[in-house]
């Protein structure tokens, strides 16, 4: 069929191509820009609470951008062997960091670490293996603002920044907690 002659084909056909393109450029951005998370649990509690709604960018992690304080999406299913994934959690140390949990005190590069975000005063070494160490090249220490409450890499051991999906954002549900999580 020939467009110039029929206008409505012509009008349907760029109907098509403008909803395909508005399609593709959604996926695109949904699969490495940004993405919506919901919060699962009390593990990041006060910070984050279950069922707040995050909008977590992608492309941080995947160029290793990641500092201390950061709130990340972490996909470790197989190693924590629950199906709720990804895990929520704060960047404690990143590559090079001595990071020592003793005394109840997280101590980063021998310096205790103020930490005014955790819920309660204490932090627990819950596997010796991971209490004191070193983060590898390529990795971060994670640990979850409800210290009491969390798996994280006091569990798991330090976490690879592959499996490291985004990072936290903003919190745009409920509203009346909704702003930028960069200072939390």
């Amino acid at each position: 069929m020939d467009t110039a002659k029929n206008p409505a084909l012509k009008e349907i056909l760029s109907w098509a191509f403008h909803i395909a393109l508005a399609v593709a450029i959604g996926l695109l951005i949904v699969n490495f820009v940004v993405q919506r998370t919901i919060v699962d649990g009390e593990s990041m509690e006060p910070t984050l609470h279950n069922n707040d709604n995050l909008w977590v960018e992608k492309i941080s992690p995947k160029l290793g951008r990641l500092k201390h304080g950061d709130i990340v999406t972490v996909d470790v299913e197989d190693k924590v062997g629950l199906e709720r994934s990804p895990l929520i959690k704060r960047v404690v140390a990143v590559a090079g960091d001595s990071i020592e949990i003793k005394f109840g005190k997280v101590l980063l590069n021998g310096e205790e670490l103020k930490e005014d975000y955790i819920l309660g005063n204490t932090t627990i070494a819950n596997d010796p293996q991971y209490a004191k160490l070193t983060v590898p090249e390529g990795f971060v220490y994670v640990m979850g603002d409800n210290r009491m409450n969390s798996i994280d890499s006091r569990i798991i051991g330090p976490v690879e920044i592959k499996d490291i999906s985004g990072k936290a954002v903003f919190r745009f549900l409920p509203f009346n907690n909704a702003g930028p999580l960069w200072n939390k």
